[in-house]
């Protein structure tokens, strides 16, 4: 959790460029995408990767040792961490690449991260579900439904359970604009 609750696209974006890259942005989200827009390609490249690595390691470590029950808390730590951190006042990002660094932590379980990464292909290029907020919420629900059935443990599902909770509250809380949801297939651009 503690190591979920360090923003990096706020470290890198202070470090790198001396400013908060949140500021003047539509959502004010601490993530990757923001760090990319406002920070330049560096301050984007290192956000992803250690978002990545933090809910990477921990999950990975973790299993390298005799796994328990546990791993439903493991697995959802870092993401709780980076939506609810604790150095920033409990407002953080959206958590999306901290998840699927949390779900890369499974390998050799690969069926996680290949879910969630499918659903959000699918939803960004075949079905095309816009704006980002209801593609997220979409891409979250089918995966879990699909992790019900693909997950090599329950402990997974139920870490993932977690995760697409808190992912929800957060989007719905989010200052973001929720604009009109449009869906359209790939055929019809």
């Amino acid at each position: 959790y503690l190591g979920g609750s360090i923003l990096f696209a706020r470290v890198f974006g202070a470090l790198l460029k001396k400013k908060d890259i949140t500021e003047g942005t539509r959502d004010g989200n601490p993530g990757t995408a923001n760090a990319f827009a406002k920070g330049g390609f560096l301050c984007g490249a290192l956000t992803l990767t250690f978002d990545l690595l933090k809910g990477f390691l921990p999950v990975f470590l973790y299993l390298r040792r005799e796994p328990s029950a546990l791993l439903a808390l493991v697995i959802a730590a870092p993401v709780l961490g980076h939506i609810f951190p604790v150095f920033f006042r409990f407002r953080g990002g959206k958590g999306i690449a901290t998840t699927f660094g949390c779900l890369l932590g499974l390998l050799p379980m690969y069926k996680p991260a290949c879910a969630l990464a499918f659903f959000f292909i699918f939803f960004s290029l075949v079905l095309r579900i816009s704006p980002h907020f209801y593609r997220t919420l979409v891409t979250y629900l089918c995966t879990e439904v699909a992790l019900f059935f693909l997950a090599d443990s329950f402990s997974i599902w139920i870490g993932f359970t977690v995760i697409s909770l808190t992912v929800t509250v957060r989007l719905l809380t989010s200052r973001e604009e929720k604009a009109a949801l449009e869906v359209k297939p790939l055929w019809m651009h």
